[in-house]
Protein backbone atom coordinates (compact mmCIF):
# COMPACT_ATOMS: atom_id res chain seq x y z
CA UNK A 1 0.00 0.00 0.00
CA UNK A 2 1.27 3.44 -0.84
CA UNK A 3 0.26 6.41 1.31
CA UNK A 4 0.53 9.99 0.13
CA UNK A 5 0.89 12.71 2.73
CA UNK A 6 -0.27 16.01 1.25
CA UNK A 7 0.04 18.35 4.23
CA UNK A 8 3.55 19.54 5.00
CA UNK A 9 2.70 19.98 8.68
CA UNK A 10 1.63 16.33 8.91
CA UNK A 11 4.85 15.18 7.29
CA UNK A 12 6.85 17.37 9.69
CA UNK A 13 5.07 15.82 12.68
CA UNK A 14 5.82 12.34 11.40
CA UNK A 15 9.50 13.22 10.89
CA UNK A 16 9.74 14.66 14.43
CA UNK A 17 8.29 11.48 15.93
CA UNK A 18 10.57 9.24 13.87
CA UNK A 19 13.65 11.30 14.77
CA UNK A 20 12.77 11.19 18.47
CA UNK A 21 13.68 7.50 18.48
CA UNK A 22 10.33 6.59 20.00
CA UNK A 23 9.44 4.59 16.87
CA UNK A 24 11.64 2.29 14.78
CA UNK A 25 9.93 3.16 11.52
CA UNK A 26 6.77 4.55 9.97
CA UNK A 27 4.95 1.22 10.48
CA UNK A 28 5.51 1.47 14.24
CA UNK A 29 4.23 5.03 14.31
CA UNK A 30 1.11 4.19 12.27
CA UNK A 31 0.42 1.09 14.36
CA UNK A 32 0.56 3.14 17.57
CA UNK A 33 -1.69 5.82 16.07
CA UNK A 34 -4.22 3.28 14.82
CA UNK A 35 -4.23 1.46 18.17
CA UNK A 36 -5.36 4.71 19.78
CA UNK A 37 -8.48 4.79 17.59
CA UNK A 38 -11.63 2.82 18.37
CA UNK A 39 -12.23 -0.13 16.08
CA UNK A 40 -14.84 0.58 13.41
CA UNK A 41 -18.05 -1.30 13.91
CA UNK A 42 -18.65 -4.18 11.57
CA UNK A 43 -21.93 -4.70 9.77
CA UNK A 44 -24.63 -3.08 11.84
CA UNK A 45 -27.02 -5.47 13.45
CA UNK A 46 -30.59 -4.77 12.45
CA UNK A 47 -32.63 -3.07 15.17
CA UNK A 48 -34.78 -5.35 17.25
CA UNK A 49 -38.27 -5.51 15.85
CA UNK A 50 -40.77 -4.15 18.33
CA UNK A 51 -44.05 -5.96 18.38
CA UNK A 52 -45.75 -4.17 21.26
CA UNK A 53 -46.09 -7.45 23.11
CA UNK A 54 -44.89 -5.88 26.38
CA UNK A 55 -47.73 -3.33 26.20
CA UNK A 56 -50.25 -6.03 25.34
CA UNK A 57 -49.10 -8.09 28.33
CA UNK A 58 -49.29 -5.09 30.68
CA UNK A 59 -52.80 -4.19 29.57
CA UNK A 60 -53.95 -7.81 29.84
CA UNK A 61 -53.25 -7.72 33.57
CA UNK A 62 -55.66 -4.81 34.17
CA UNK A 63 -58.26 -5.69 31.53
CA UNK A 64 -61.74 -5.79 33.02
CA UNK A 65 -60.95 -3.84 36.20
CA UNK A 66 -62.75 -0.69 34.97
CA UNK A 67 -65.93 -0.27 32.95
CA UNK A 68 -65.96 1.71 29.70
CA UNK A 69 -67.82 4.54 31.46
CA UNK A 70 -65.16 4.75 34.19
CA UNK A 71 -62.40 4.90 31.60
CA UNK A 72 -64.27 7.60 29.64
CA UNK A 73 -64.67 9.63 32.84
CA UNK A 74 -60.96 9.28 33.70
CA UNK A 75 -59.76 10.47 30.30
CA UNK A 76 -62.42 13.04 29.43
CA UNK A 77 -61.55 16.72 29.50
CA UNK A 78 -62.59 18.65 32.56
CA UNK A 79 -64.69 21.53 31.18
CA UNK A 80 -63.98 23.68 34.24
CA UNK A 81 -60.35 24.10 33.16
CA UNK A 82 -61.18 25.23 29.65
CA UNK A 83 -60.20 28.76 28.69
CA UNK A 84 -62.97 31.11 27.64
CA UNK A 85 -63.02 31.96 23.96
CA UNK A 86 -64.03 35.44 22.82
CA UNK A 87 -65.71 35.09 19.43
CA UNK A 88 -66.69 38.73 19.02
Amino acid sequence: MTLEITRPETEARIQRHLQSGQFNDLDDLLTKALDALPEPETAATPPERRTGQALIDAVAEIRGLLSDEEIDRMFSRNPSTARPVDLS
